[in-house]
């Protein structure tokens, strides 16, 4: 976010570097055709997994694409398990078709163990469900999905990731009411059908691979899609707007002037001290005196009144300028320390991370979890990432949200000052667009995080950012597409998330110079959203 009049909030980036323009992560993002589910289950019936414990010996049941195979060692019980190894252009996906009962609830599980392992279930007829961990001993994956009222069959899926070392497998289960766990002769060939090879990236997608330090940073199975994090007391649909603490040309405001659809504002920003990982915040005096006098005591009063009234305020950290660095065990915890100081001091309500300049999701994340810690169940977390920064999962900002799933409220990348990227299919959208904004974010599902952990981070005018501002109707137009697919572009999702987040904007005094267009419009929208 910028401090400056007319400026981006990031170093703008018109052109990709060639290996981004080309659709590599996106694409194979897409490939792995994750998706996320927040619902739950009712009662079991049985297992409709047939060969769930690969005790014939064999992969009898299931069709693989890759190197897999059953193996004697490792096992979580009996005496085979699956072994599978990803390659740079493939994930060793194994898939399974079971039949099953419309309108009817299931729990999938699998004992897995090795980086990177995908469990999940598409053609529900609803909501697809996935969930993943990494770890080298044996812990079990497990969601939940509903089918849809025409649904009769879905298919079941494990994988590995791109360039990632060998995975296992054992005693996947699909537990509820009818079917059969007998698939279709078709079904039992170890070899991929046409559609997995071509929805397998191609060798020159090889960047898409996590670094071996990336792996070493990604969340436990606590993580999971399985794990709800603390609401915060929220509503479902949420608007989140950046308050300026400095004058750039915006109107100046008062926090307790900020617009009364704003469910979460964020006061920009926090300042970098000497002490590494260190933070302080100090009311900018140029703005006080424009106010005509505006004091901590003024400003903690307006926080109270904006938490009377229902709303959360949390503190920004970083935006364009901002020069703070996480990045080990002594900096985490001076972080950690210094911002509950802050929270303590004001009475914020958590932390949004703005980091511009570079993050380490690995001492982020422990200084991110100390602090909930200290705060306690309804801390508040909000993460601002630039576009290029949510582009892959092996990128350190998307590798910080997920280390942070099991906290997270919500990610609301900046949809703007980027050019034309790929989304989820693999197609370049042009920034300023409903087509931009939704592929992105099913980006975002697709490589691990809920729906409501997603929303939609637009410019509140023209004048806010240095490109891709778009209208308030093209906003809702985007929240209707992703969660009821509806008012879509070119674009349409794979899959339904009626529990989308909601949207932000940078700012609200930019908001206000526009007339309020984003907080009255996109705020009635999401706010009157099922």
């Amino acid at each position: 976010m910028a401090r400056t009049l007319q400026q981006p909030s990031h170093r703008r980036r018109n052109k990709l570097p060639a290996v981004l323009a080309a659709g590599t992560t996106a694409a194979a993002l897409a490939a792995t055709g994750l998706t996320l589910f927040a619902g739950g289950a009712d009662a079991a019936v049985g297992n409709l997994v047939g060969n769930g414990g690969f005790e014939a010996g064999n992969l009898s049941g299931w069709s693989c694409a890759g190197t897999a195979a059953v193996a004697s060692a490792p096992v979580h019980t009996g005496s085979y398990a699956l072994t599978a190894t990803p390659s740079a252009a493939a994930t060793a996906e194994c898939t399974q078709t079971v039949s099953v009962l419309p309108n009817s609830s299931y729990t999938l599980s699998s004992w897995v163990q090795g980086p990177y392992v995908y469990l999940g279930a598409r053609g529900t007829g609803g909501t697809d469900p996935s969930t993943w961990s990494s770890q080298s001993a044996w812990n079990q994956l497990s969601t939940t999905f509903t089918t849809g009222a025409n649904t009769t069959s879905v298919t079941l899926y494990v994988h590995g990731w791109y360039g990632q070392s060998a995975y296992s497998a054992d005693d996947v289960q699909l537990i509820g009411p009818g079917g059969t766990a007998s698939p279709s002769p078709s079904q039992t060939s170890a070899s991929p059908s046409p559609s997995q090879t071509s929805a397998s990236p191609s060798p020159s997608r090889t960047s898409a691979s996590p670094s071996p330090s990336q792996t070493s940073t990604s969340p436990s199975p606590s993580a999971t899609v399985t794990t709800q994090p603390p609401t915060g007391n929220l509503p479902k649909h949420v608007l989140t707007g950046y308050w300026q603490n400095f004058d750039n040309g915006a109107p100046v405001q008062r926090l307790r002037d900020v617009q009364a659809n704003y469910d979460i504002i964020a006061v920009s920003f926090a300042d970098a001290t000497t002490t590494q990982g260190a933070i302080s915040f100090t009311l900018d005096p140029a703005l006080a005196s424009k106010l005509g006098g505006y004091t901590d005591a003024d400003f903690k009063a307006d926080i109270a009144a904006k938490h009377a009234a229902g709303k959360r305020v949390v503190l920004s950290v970083g935006g364009q300028n901002g020069a703070i660095s996480v990045g080990n065990a002594t900096a985490a915890t001076n972080f950690a320390n210094t911002a509950y100081a802050l929270i303590q001091q004001y009475g914020f309500d958590g932390i949004d991370i703005d980091l511009e300049n570079g993050v380490d999701p690995t001492y982020m994340s422990q200084s991110l979890h100390t602090l909930q810690s200290k705060v306690g169940p309804n801390f508040i977390l909000t993460m601002a990432p630039e576009t290029i920064g949510m582009y892959s999962t092996a990128g350190a900002y998307f590798q910080l949200a997920l280390n942070t799933k099991d906290i997270l409220t919500v990610v609301n990348t900046q949809f703007y000052n980027s050019g034309g990227m790929n989304g989820c299919d693999g197609k370049v959208y042009t920034q300023g667009t409903i087509d931009f904004i939704t592929a992105q974010v099913c980006t975002h599902i697709q490589g691990g995080l809920r729906p409501d952990q997603v929303g939609i981070g637009v410019p509140a005018s023209s004048q806010a950012a240095g490109g891709g501002y778009v209208n308030s109707t093209v906003v809702n137009n985007a929240l209707d597409c992703l969660a009821t697919g509806n008012h879509c572009g070119s674009f349409v999702p794979p899959a339904k998330w009626p529990t989308i987040r909601g949207a932000m904007t940078w700012s609200t005094n930019w908001d206000q110079k526009n007339g309020n267009d984003f907080s009255t419009n996109v705020g009635n929208f999401a706010h009157a959203m099922p």
